[in-house]
């Protein structure tokens, strides 16, 4: 069966409970997930106190690991998916709660805003060898105004995107891939269909 890791981004929040049920939609027909939270407004919280309070970038970092954390909750609550604090493939739709798995090991990730939750789950992709999918609020890559099908993550190196920048150096081999998730029937028809969206290769 198809595992992916999801990372669900924090501008889905208005849309996360309908997205929810159609990622259980798509355990039914086969699709396994670990779900990794954005940050969300509260990661946004962190960033405008970590500015005002010039907070170092090691507390900012555990700050925003932590605001993922609060985003899982959201995002597991009323939709019966399990919640987990272990990096690993699951059966089914399980949410990550990634703060105790990287407080014992994230090597890999740096301290700073390059490395956002986008980094989380290109790390936990990384390490199970498994692909990524980034539900945002975007089509895609747009490059000169046009949605790309596909593009090397080295070739994205420097250029703003919906991606962070930490995650291009983490795919090492791995597929990410971009979708739409602000229709969420639009969203489970694109995986099931494998259309849409930009993917990008490590």
């Amino acid at each position: 069966m198809p595992f992916y890791v999801l990372k669900v981004g924090g501008s889905l929040i208005h849309k996360a409970k309908a997205l929810l049920v159609q990622v259980r939609y798509l355990e039914e027909k086969g699709f396994d997930f670990l779900i990794v939270p954005g940050g969300g407004p509260m990661a946004d919280l962190i960033r405008d106190i970590s500015s005002g309070q010039r907070l170092s970038e090691e507390a900012s970092h555990w700050m925003a690991i932590l605001a993922m954390e609060q985003y899982g909750y959201l995002l597991a609550d009323g939709c019966e998916a399990e919640l987990t604090r272990e990096i690993s493939r699951v059966e089914g739709v399980k949410v990550l709660l990634p703060y105790q798995a990287l407080l014992k090991d994230d090597r890999g990730l740096e301290h700073s805003w390059d490395f956002t939750s986008d980094s989380v789950a290109a790390l936990v992709a990384q390490r199970l060898g498994a692909d990524m999918i980034k539900a945002t609020d975007v089509e895609g890559i747009k490059l000169n105004g046009n949605v790309i099908k596909k593009i090397r993550a080295r070739d994205l190196r420097g250029i703003r995107t919906c991606l962070d920048q930490g995650s291009l150096k983490l795919l090492q081999g791995r597929r990410c891939w971009i979708l739409n998730g602000t229709n969420p029937e639009r969203f489970a028809y694109m995986v099931l269909s494998g259309e849409g969206g930009t993917v990008i290769t490590g």
